[in-house]
C-alpha cells in the first residue's frame, strides 16, 4: 500500500508514526523541529489521515506498508518514532527487519497485550449520523454527551472532513467501519522484541507503561533506556519540548 506522507527537512532519515484515531498533521509542529536535524517522514498509516482504506488492518499489514515505504524512497535504514499503535507498529516492524531501523523510540506503549478500552470513543464516533451532519459544532455536541476531555474531542474532530464529491456532506479520514470490527488488533502483542538501540517514553500520569511493563521492555530490548516525564498518554502534545529534548538527546547519541 502506497502510504500518504510528508517529507520535510534534510539529513538522515527519521519516520515517525501517529497513534490510533491520528494522522500525521498531528505531528506537523513537531516534525519541523526535528527536520532542522533529520530527513523527516510523517506518515499516515493505512486507515486513517490521507492514506488508503482496507479491510486488512493488523500489525503486520502495517509493518508491511512501512517496508514498502522505505523501499519506495530508497531508505536503506531509519531512525522511528512511534506513538501508541504508531508505537507498536514501529516495534513490530523492528523486530521483523531489524536491518532497517538504526534506532528506535516509543512513546507510552509497551509490547504486551491491551484489552480493548476505546469503547466510549468508538461509541460516541458511531452515534455521529455523518448522513444528516450539518455542521462541526453539531458532531461536538455529540460526542460531548460521552467525552467531557476538551482535547480527546478536539483530536477526533480534526479526523472529520467535508466529501471531495459533496461538499454538503461530512465524513471520517479513518476508516472507522474497520477499525471498529478489528479494534482488537490495537492492543495485540508484540514480543518479538529487537537489539536496535531503543528509547521508551513513558508518561507519568499514564497507565499505559507500568512497572512490569519496564521489565519486559528490559528483556526484549536489551540495549533500551526508559524515561518518564510528567504527562497524560498523548507525551509529545502534552511536554512537546521536554519531550523534544529526550529524544532528540538519545538521537544524536
Amino acid at each position: 500500500m502506497k502510504l500518504s506522507y510528508k517529507k520535510l527537512g534534510d539529513g538522515e532519515p527519521l519516520v515517525i508514526l501517529h497513534g490510533l484515531f491520528g494522522m500525521l498533521d498531528n505531528w506537523f509542529t513537531l516534525g519541523k523541529k526535528f527536520a532542522e536535524n533529520f530527513t523527516v517522514y510523517l506518515i499516515d498509516l493505512r486507515n486513517h489521515g490521507q492514506s488508503p482504506h482496507s479491510d486488512e488492518w493488523n500489525y503486520k499489514v502495517m509493518s508491511d506498508d512501512l517496508l514498502q515505504f522505505f523501499d519506495d524512497h530508497n531508505i536503506e535504514k531509519a531512525k522511528i518514532i512511534g506513538h501508541s499503535m504508531g508505537g507498536k507498529a514501529a516495534m513490530y516492524f523492528a523486530g521483523e527487519h531489524s536491518e532497517r531501523v538504526k534506532k528506535l523510540v516509543v512513546v507510552d506503549i509497551a509490547p504486551r497485550f491491551y484489552p480493548i478500552h476505546h469503547d466510549t470513543i468508538l461509541k460516541a464516533l458511531l452515534s455521529i449520523d455523518l448522513e444528516n451532519l450539518k455542521s462541526r459544532n453539531q458532531a461536538d455536541e455529540v460526542l460531548s454527551t460521552y467525552i467531557s476531555d476538551f482535547g480527546t474531542k478536539q483530536f477526533l474532530l480534526k479526523n472529520l472532513a467535508r466529501k471531495e464529491n459533496d461538499n454538503t456532506k461530512f465524513e471520517w479520514k479513518f476508516n472507522l467501519p474497520v477499525i471498529e470490527k478489528n479494534i482488537q488488533e490495537v492492543g495485540v502483542e508484540t514480543a518479538k522484541g529487537s537489539t536496535v538501540p531503543a528509547l521508551f517514553i513513558r508518561g507519568d500520569k499514564s497507565d499505559y507503561i507500568n512497572q512490569p511493563d519496564e521489565t519486559e521492555i528490559k528483556k526484549q530490548y536489551p540495549n533500551s533506556d526508559i524515561v518518564s516525564i510528567n504527562s497524560g498518554h498523548w507525551v509529545h502534545a502534552e511536554k512537546p519540548e521536554e519531550f523534544y529534548s529526550s529524544v532528540m538527546k538519545f538521537l544524536k547519541n
